[in-house]
Parts: C-alpha cells; sequence; structure tokens
C-alpha cells in the first residue's frame, strides 16, 4: 500500500483532487485534514492555511496530480506502508 501526502491550497482544492482520482480508480479513499504552513517559497517566508490530502493506493499518482494542482510545485510524499489484511484486500479491489 502507498500513502500519498499532498499539501493543498484549500479543502476545495484537495476534494477537487480527490474526486477526480476516485473516479479514475487511482485511489481507493482520502483524508482532507486543515494545517497551518510555514515554509520559505523564492526566499521568503511564507505561512499559510491549506490542507492535507492524505489518499492510499497502489498505484502512482503523481502524473495525475500534477495536473490537477494549482501550485507550481506541488508537496506529493510517497510513502509506503503495510495495513492489516482486510484494508488491504479493500483497497486492492477497489483498485481493479
Amino acid at each position: 500500500m502507498i500513502i500519498n501526502y499532498i499539501t493543498c491550497k484549500n479543502k476545495a482544492e484537495a476534494k477537487k483532487i480527490a474526486n477526480q482520482l476516485l473516479k479514475k480508480k487511482l485511489i481507493a479513499c482520502a483524508n482532507i485534514f486543515p494545517i497551518d504552513s510555514l515554509y520559505k517559497w523564492k526566499g521568503k517566508l511564507q505561512t499559510d492555511k491549506e490542507a492535507v490530502l492524505l489518499v492510499k493506493t497502489t498505484k502512482n499518482i503523481e502524473k495525475e496530480v500534477k495536473k490537477l494542482h494549482s501550485y507550481e510545485c506541488p508537496c506529493i510524499i510517497r510513502i509506503n506502508a503495510a495495513a492489516n489484511k482486510g484494508f488491504t484486500d479493500w483497497l486492492n479491489a477497489e483498485l481493479r
């Protein structure tokens, strides 16, 4: 199983991306969390309200996320993970 951690400009963008990935059967499920982000961008300190999109899959979704995302350089972190058998079976069935 792969968990992708994706930061988005807001909850609406995160939902838009999640819905498209679900429709294309690239992910089995998604979770969205509000976050406060602090980072440097082009030499300047930024503080923003963003949303984190966590998606569960077995597929590489980076190309599709980049098409849908508004950021010039979106954060898409791929985390390999193990899950319980029941969840893994459900995930694999959803992605067929």
